[in-house]
């Protein structure tokens, strides 16, 4: 399994239109690219953190932007993007409560 760290800070009043830019492309990656989905937190710095896991960097790599008009409303609301951390799993005891549901 492959995983992307992501880092935002954000304009401020623009939370709203990012977390509803960020479902919408979200999901259409998770549709059409065969991605394992993403998480989006906001850390206690302030700062937005999304993580994203992959079968492999290959299919990542390989997605292209299936929601522009999504990918804009991030890009509008961010006021940095931080550099991305890709990650190769090695050890996994992550519980998933309610697995299957969304």
């Amino acid at each position: 399994m492959f995983a992307v760290i992501y880092r935002w800070d954000l304009k401020q009043g623009r939370e709203r239109q990012f977390v509803d830019g960020w479902h919408r492309v979200t999901e259409a990656i998770l549709e059409r690219c065969g991605s394992y989905g993403s998480r989006l937190h906001q850390a206690d710095d302030g700062t937005w953190v999304a993580y994203a896991r992959w079968p492999d960097e290959a299919s990542r790599d390989r997605c292209a932007m299936p929601d522009p008009e999504g990918a804009a409303m991030m890009s509008d609301a961010i006021a940095e993007r931080h550099p991305e951390t890709r990650l190769l799993l090695v050890d996994d005891m992550l519980a998933e409560p309610g697995a299957g549901t969304r």
